[in-house]
């Protein structure tokens, strides 16, 4: 997950770069070409079928993926982008409400899931403490279709989990998501309109392929083998990886308690990891 959360945040900054020339449409579009070209390879590369026995849940899967990565590249165009973010990465929290809302129903009781939710609510504490969302009277609207997207992401990581436990490799279930991906930002580019390609856009159009591939491939494996909350909690690091990155390539500034963020992210993904390996040691199984 720390991988994973590295490769999408240095995906970031090429998507900064490449949206002076494309619109988020066309983004979406030509991540889910690559990503399906190179996936496409892997799967011939390990002689994995393309065909699954369960494509109700990839289907499930691609869609509440889609739906969230739109419903987040709404938010981005009417929300602060800190803001647009901060909703976004609320999926850990819902993670953590279906985790114990699951465990509560079935009559479940275990005191280190306590922590693990402690741990993701402090991350996400963190990340706020970095980003310092703001949101006008006026864009309820936008700050709804965000929080939204923060869920579908968490129904999408949900269901990674579910196609671990039935088996599913990450090839396929990264492949499924990258041709759903390709098809809805073709779609919405065939709505709004292709862009010309102008001087080195390429130069930043393929690594945001390449980089969304190596991420979600990270992102599906950690959800796949890993503990859910742990997972989650360690996604938070993504916040850091950008923060770092807006500093380094950008001239941000980082005031003291986005400073505090960072250490209480980091302090808090130490903790949900020797919580987890304390009550299972050595698990290497995807149990929440």
């Amino acid at each position: 997950m720390l991988l994973g959360s590295l490769a999408f945040a240095t995906m970031g900054v090429c998507v900064k770069y490449a949206s002076e020339h494309l619109h988020a449409a066309e983004l979406v579009f030509y991540r889910g070409v690559i990503s399906a070209i190179l996936m496409s390879a892997a799967l011939r590369l390990r002689r994995i079928p393309w065909r699954t026995q369960v494509p109700a849940a990839h289907a499930w899967r691609s869609v509440s993926g889609v739906m969230s990565l739109t419903a987040w590249y709404y938010a981005i165009a009417i929300l602060p982008l800190a803001t647009a973010m901060t909703l976004n990465y609320m999926s850990g929290v819902w993670l953590a409400a279906f985790v114990i809302g699951g465990q509560l129903l079935l009559g479940q009781r275990n005191r280190h899931q306590g922590v693990l939710v402690l741990a993701v609510l402090t991350s996400f504490a963190g990340v706020v403490m970095i980003l310092r969302p703001t949101l006008d009277q006026n864009q309820l609207f936008a700050g709804l279709v965000g929080l939204m997207s923060g869920l579908g992401s968490a129904l999408a990581y949900l269901q990674v989990t579910t196609l671990g436990r039935m088996g599913e490799p990450e090839e396929r279930t990264v492949f499924f998501f990258s041709l759903a991906c390709a098809a809805c930002g073709a779609l919405m580019s065939a709505v709004l309109g292709f862009s010309t390609w102008v001087g080195d856009v390429w130069l930043w159009v393929v690594p945001m392929g390449v980089l969304a591939t190596i991420g979600q491939w990270c992102m599906t494996r950690a959800y796949r083998q890993g503990a859910t909350l742990v997972v989650a909690n360690l996604q938070y690091s993504g916040i850091v990886f950008s923060a770092i990155y807006s500093l380094v390539l950008f001239g941000d500034e980082i005031p003291p308690i986005g400073w505090l963020g960072i250490v209480v992210i980091i302090a808090s993904g130490i903790l949900a990891t020797i919580v987890r390996n304390r009550s299972v040691p050595g698990a290497p199984t995807g149990e929440s």
